[in-house]
């Protein structure tokens, strides 16, 4: 007898068929394990999470919530700024700051663009540099700088009180308000500050005699004092022009003569221009003597 025996028609096959066989092998294989175990799952959440928020309502409650929860922890006491200290300017300064920083107190820190403050701030006129922070306690600090007025520039639009810069601070409705301070006028005075207060200097000896410098033609400037008496300077070398002229007048008197104009435009010839009635009597003197 033959030790290999036949299958007998009809009997089962203890064998795996071909496809069980293949999935066995497939249900050992670590990436589908992993498929089953992880990827499955998150395909389901992912699903429902998609069909979940497709609806408005439920997208509408997921940011009310997130709302609320961000208003509850941006409002806690610690986060909360009570009041605004400005330091370094005066009442005036901390009006306007005050004015064009209009918050409502008690405001939460989060709410505060302290950029955009400091800007604000620091495009007032009479600001110089500005620096915002949050003081602990609830302060918001605005340390300023202010600029410091050097004169007052008189215009058409009235006077202005300026810095060395020639920046407009504020407007006076009178001289005397401020009389420590020089007087500038004409166009173009207020860019040429610097050296309108070289000439100030210089022309101290003048004492109470100086009412103002004027500049002309945007170019050169006029020394204006009482008497209706003037000192043409030239466009260069201004200040040196006004010491000759000073320390003439040191030496002669020349200022407390009958003169109107001292003019110093063309350095190689100054020139000067007496009253009509100085000049009448010079006249007068010149004809009597030459009889």
């Amino acid at each position: 007898m033959s030790p290999l025996k036949r299958r007998r028609p009809g009997s089962c096959d203890p064998a795996p068929s071909r496809w069980a066989w293949r999935m066995q092998r497939l249900m050992l294989t670590p990436a589908f394990l992993l498929f089953l175990r992880a990827g499955v799952p998150l395909a389901l959440i992912v699903g429902t999470a998609t069909w979940w928020l497709s609806e408005e309502a439920n997208r509408q409650a997921i940011r009310d919530a997130v709302a609320e929860a961000r208003a509850s922890f941006e409002t806690r006491p610690e986060f909360m700024v009570q009041l605004m200290a400005i330091d370094g300017g005066d009442d005036a300064l901390a009006a306007a700051i005050r004015e064009v920083v209009p918050l409502d107190f008690p405001v939460s820190s989060f709410d505060l663009d302290l950029t955009t403050i400091r800007d604000t701030v620091a495009a007032l006129p009479p600001v110089k540099s500005v620096g915002v922070r949050i003081r602990p306690g609830g302060v918001l600090q605005v340390d300023v700088t202010p600029r410091t007025p050097v004169a007052i520039w008189r215009s058409a639009a009235g006077l202005t009180l300026i810095d060395i810069t020639g920046t407009h601070l504020a407007q006076l409705d009178k001289r005397m308000e401020r009389a420590d301070l020089p007087l500038l006028a004409g166009k173009g005075a207020e860019a040429e500050v610097e050296e309108a207060l070289a000439l100030y200097r210089a022309a101290a000896p003048l004492g109470s005699r100086l009412r103002g410098i004027v500049r002309m033609g945007e170019r050169r400037w006029d020394v204006v004092l009482d008497r209706n008496q003037r000192i043409l300077l030239p466009e260069e070398g201004a200040v040196e022009a006004l010491d000759r002229v000073i320390a003439l007048d040191a030496a002669q008197d020349m200022l407390a003569r009958d003169l109107l104009r001292v003019d110093l435009r063309l350095g190689a010839r100054p020139t000067v221009q007496m009253s009509e009635q100085a000049a009448a009597l010079w006249w007068e003197i010149k004809n009597t003597s030459g009889q």
